[in-house]
């Protein structure tokens, strides 16, 4: 195999014609030149010429022009494509030089082409480009190999029916051939044997790119850079030459500028036009063009896009319902009797509450916390109620049609039989160099490499005792942060001088409660925010070390250990307030402590209003700063950091500034880019689902930030990345999992929130049960419990009594018999009728939300009935064409054996009459 080496300092160009006899006797002047590259290597000095011919430039006269533009896909021929670059700075390592030559030479053996960029000509001065073209047979061997479908014969079956009123969506449809950028094939697994078969007209574009880049990945991460003849296992894969420095970069081309198509003989401006029509912000409305990025990106990519757009769509009807119920909220606030009593002078106003902390807190009036009452009703009335079930029927619906978009993505993407095929050849080059115990596969009966059970015993319970530490800390945070809201609630109610005459206000409109939960959620929220930054790094290393046979074992093990370690750090906060804060508080003659009596820490208790809005107060700090946070990190600092080299970049000339250049000063895209994609939105569809009754409007929130997300997602992809390696995958993969068990935890955590965070229970019982008149009316009253002020131990007492001499009681937030009855500060019959009534609930709810779940799941079906014809109809017609093509085929043979037999022994042998009989 000839590898070029160029260097544009030292070359010299030898016209075989001149430019006058090429005007005149060629018309179009055809401009044939050989270059002779004087590399001089700098251990020797000695010169070494390595002729090699250029490319027919037609039409090319001036000598200044003879040089072929830098801003192409193609070699220096202008011919042979390139399907890979790799990079590297000459440091003038000896290991490194002896690395990269065993490596370049072990490429050329497996038939792979070379051509070399110097360092003179790359912008820097010191970077060299190795690029990297797979010809014909090594693309046929490989696709052979990994089983690649490709189309032999098109697709005769319809797209499916007009839809009735279509010119409604065409304001949101782009054009068709951005849509449908191919026609639709019948596909077959690639035979070598059978090229004949398929549908080739030209050898070089046959295959396309992403199926190109992905082909000579897999052989890049696969060749050994030691020498010949000295065996190290090792020492084999582009990843391990990138993660040793011996190579910068390594990373397929994108085929054209985003703001400029390529020339015509460069071939198509797929780049172009997804950033035209899907990456700016203005097509926000516009549907995806997913046959184009699956075509330019490869299935996994694809599949992400169609979810988190599927996604944004379902998020659509809730934000829909979410906001109706809040409006509900709004409209009915001045039916809301409850606040009208806490806020009335003679009513809230005269009611004395019992201190919420020792010594620093005084007694306060109830109508201190007015304000934080008519916020509550925003969220905690009868609406929110039916928008809790709602969303339990809705995430349902958005799982089970999920499911059916997905299976008619793989059939239109040819995954169909993608896992079973594949599976074995998803093996992690890691896998095959580190486990060098081998055994015979009991199926293929081939060699293979395996990892111990002992080994893998003791990795995995490593690695399960990392987690377990981690998930450890992040409950000692949170045990802290609760002491942190203890602590400064004391501080926040002792800036308060006069609280009778005052009203207890930090501020004008800020109680000590909501100060309190405001500043310990943004410190929880940074607390989140370090520990994933190093939990991150964690969960790759142990994940690494646990070596996963294949690509999709490791991203399913990664999955789960990062969104166990997510889910508890993001969510344990909203459990705390939900279902823990004001549950376990006692009463004044008995507080509870944190950690018992070795703290003077006195747990929390919640306003009358209830500890909904303290809930719904954490939820939007912890989701919106995330969202906020991610937002900021995946456009803005991108934008900020690439934008000079991006300005720099549009006024280089075509020919200065090169495609490779281009493309090697964008930013990496990793394996786990898409992992942490994916990560980021089931989180959030965590926060919108686990805690949605507290905060309708999250569905909102999550409307607003998605529709940003894909864009920008979008943005990035075209514009700030490097063009990934094109991979396959037929469904989303452990996530879907992951969303089935968070949507059916979200069915109890919403009762649960409904029955003992919300006072919607206690508000019912009393108005059908205990009122008289069936209004709310003294429904406050009936909430609160009375206690002897005599009787408060002193330790509990503030240090100044701000009250007056004629107050002897004061209330409390519970369902207790009053002083001097004879089961003193006992819980009382009101009590145990609201408990029955919320464990009623709970069941009450979950069975009706559980019962709809699995009577939608199981009414619509995982696979249309279309797709599923058209897969058998598919099916028939391969085997049908592949049999008609084995016949004729065979017919060939036996008329060609028939021709060349000497006329004197034409006469056919009883097993060759026997053979074409079966075939005719």
């Amino acid at each position: 195999m000839r590898r070029i080496t160029g260097n544009a300092k030292e070359e010299t160009l030898i016209e075989l014609q001149s430019a006058a006899d090429s005007q005149i006797t060629a018309g179009p002047a055809v401009l044939t030149a050989f270059r002779i590259n004087l590399h001089s290597d700098d251990s020797s000095g000695n010169g070494v010429g390595v002729l090699s011919e250029r490319a027919q430039l037609p039409g090319h006269i001036e000598t200044d022009k003879l040089q072929p533009t830098r801003d192409t896909v193609f070699f220096r021929d202008g011919v042979r494509r390139i399907d890979f670059v790799l990079s590297y700075v000459d440091d003038k390592d000896e290991k490194k030089q002896e690395r990269r030559r065993a490596f370049e030479a072990n490429l050329e053996k497996t038939g792979l082409q070379l051509e070399t960029e110097d360092k003179s000509d790359s912008k820097d001065q010191k970077t060299y480009f190795l690029k990297i073209h797979a010809p014909w047979d090594v693309l046929a061997t490989y696709a052979d190999v990994l089983k690649i479908k490709v189309p032999f014969r098109e697709s005769d079956i319809p797209h499916g029916q007009d839809v009735p009123l279509e010119w409604l969506s065409r304001p949101f449809r782009l054009p068709d051939d951005i849509i449908r950028p191919q026609c639709d094939y019948f596909t077959y697994p690639f035979d070598k044997n059978k090229t004949d078969f398929f549908l080739i007209e030209d050898k070089d574009t046959f295959f396309p790119p992403s199926t190109r880049n992905r082909i000579v990945f897999y052989i890049l991460a696969r060749c050994p850079y030691y020498a010949e003849g000295r065996k190290d296992w090792e020492k084999t894969g582009i990843k391990r030459l990138l993660s040793n420095g011996t190579f910068n970069a390594a990373f397929p081309l994108h085929d054209c500028r985003y703001w400029k198509k390529a020339r015509k003989d460069d071939g198509e401006s797929e780049r172009y036009n997804l950033y035209k029509h899907w990456a700016r912000f203005l097509c926000f409305y516009k549907e995806q063009p997913l046959n184009l990025i699956r075509k330019y990106y490869g299935e996994k990519i694809g599949i992400y896009f169609a979810w988190l757009g599927f996604y944004t769509e379902m998020l659509f009807f809730a934000a829909v319902m979410g906001l109706i119920c809040f409006t509900y909220g709004v409209l009915s606030y001045d039916d809301n009797i409850s606040s009208k009593e806490i806020c009335d002078p003679d009513i809230g106003g005269s009611i004395v509450m019992c201190p919420l902390c020792d010594k620093k807190c005084p007694f306060w009036k109830l109508n201190s916390t007015c304000l934080s009452s008519w916020q509550s009703h925003l969220f905690d009335n009868e609406g929110t109620v039916f928008f809790a079930i709602f969303m339990g029927i809705w995430v349902t619906l958005f799982l089970e049609i999920w499911k059916r978009r997905q299976a008619r993505l793989e059939y239109q993407w040819d995954l169909v039989d993608f896992e079973e095929e594949q599976q074995q050849l998803q093996i992690r080059p890691e896998f095959e160099i580190k486990c060098t115990k081998r055994r015979i596969n009991k199926i293929t009966q081939e060699s293979e490499p395996y990892l111990p059970f002992s080994s893998k015993c003791a990795r995995f319970s490593l690695s399960a005792t990392t987690v377990l530490l981690w998930i450890s800390l992040i409950v000692a945070c949170i045990i802290g942060v609760i002491a942190y809201r203890l602590a400064v609630y004391a501080a926040f109610a002792s800036i308060i001088k006069d609280p009778l005459r005052k009203i207890q206000l930090v501020g004008r409109f800020i109680t000590p409660q909501l100060a309190t939960s405001v500043t310990a959620s943004c410190i929880n929220f940074a607390i989140i925010m370090i520990l994933n930054f190093f939990y991150e790094k964690v969960a790759v290393w142990i994940t690494d070390m646990e070596i996963p046979k294949t690509h999709l074992e490791y991203e399913n093990k990664l999955t789960m250990k990062m969104f166990l370690f997510q889910f508890v750090n993001y969510y344990s906060s909203c459990f705390y307030v939900a279902f823990f804060k004001g549950k376990f508080v006692g009463y004044p003659g008995a507080y509870s402590y944190m950690l018992g009596n070795l703290t003077k820490l006195r747990n929390e208790e919640c306003d009358p209003g209830g500890c909904l809005i303290e809930l719904t107060t954490q939820l939007v700090i912890v989701m919106a700063g995330k969202q906020l946070w991610g937002n900021v990190q995946e456009a803005l600092l991108p934008l900020m950091r690439n934008w000079w080299s991006s300005r720099k970049g549009r006024h280089n000339p075509e020919n200065h500034y090169s495609r490779w250049e281009q493309d090697y000063v964008l930013q990496n895209f990793s394996q786990l880019g898409l992992f942490y994609e994916y990560l980021e939105m089931v989180i959030q569809f965590g926060f919108i689902t686990l805690f949605v009754a507290s905060f309708p409007l999250a569905p909102l929130l999550a409307l607003f930030n998605n529709i940003l997300e894909i864009r920008v997602d979008a943005w990035k992809f075209t514009t700030q990345f490097r063009r990934p390696v094109a991979s396959k995958a037929r469904n989303i993969g452990a996530w879907q999992e992951i969303l089935n068990a968070v949507a059916i935890l979200s069915v109890v955590t919403n009762a649960f929130i409904m029955a003992f965070t919300s006072d919607m229970i206690p508000r019912m019982v009393y108005l059908y049960v205990l009122s008289k008149d069936r209004s709310m009316s003294g429904y406050v009253n009936s909430s609160l419990s009375i206690y002897n002020i005599s009787q408060i131990h002193p330790q509990n007492m503030p240090e100044e009594r701000w009250y007056d001499n004629s107050t002897t009681t004061c209330r409390y937030r519970d369902y207790r018999n009053p002083p001097g009855h004879q089961r003193e500060y006992d819980h009382n019959m009101q009590f145990w009728h609201i408990l029955a009534a919320k464990m009623a609930f709970i069941i009450i709810m979950e069975h009706v939300v559980f019962v709809v779940k699995f009577f939608v799941a199981w009414m619509i079906p995982d696979v249309p009935s279309d797709v599923k014809a058209r897969i058998k109809r598919e099916r028939y017609l391969i085997q049908e064409y592949l049999h008609n093509y084995e016949v004729e085929r065979l017919k060939m043979q036996l008329s060609a054996s028939f021709i060349t037999e000497p006329c004197s022994e034409m006469t056919l042998t009883s097993d060759k009459q026997e053979m074409l009989s079966e075939c005719l």
